[in-house]
């Protein structure tokens, strides 16, 4: 396996963070609740990631400050735009696989 130093290991992570996220901008199709179903995480669990990482470093980010990084815009504006009513059998599914700290 190939020695990566802190500096480079932090910087690749970095790289793939930010890859995930575009991603996840790009696809608007895919609902949080299936992300959350398949996953067991979503956007919202990356951007209370995000903050929790600044708050670590003592950077205090706001919920709304963390989410707007991940989503690319305002929260409200992703939910007015793309989200939609989750369905009964997502909503079971994630009653059944929904992890235990949400």
């Amino acid at each position: 396996m190939v020695e990566l130093s802190n500096e480079q290991q932090r910087e690749f992570e970095a790289a793939a963070f930010r890859r995930l996220v575009e991603h996840l901008r790009n696809r608007t199709d895919v609902q949080n609740i299936d992300l959350m179903n398949l996953a067991g995480f979503c956007r919202n669990c990356l951007s209370n990631w995000y903050r929790e990482a600044a708050e670590d470093t003592g950077v205090a980010l706001s919920k709304d400050e963390s989410r707007e990084i991940v989503y690319g815009m305002p929260y409200a504006e992703w939910q007015a735009k793309y989200q939609t009513e989750a369905s009964g059998a997502q909503k079971a599914q994630f009653e059944v696989s929904r992890p235990k700290d949400h």
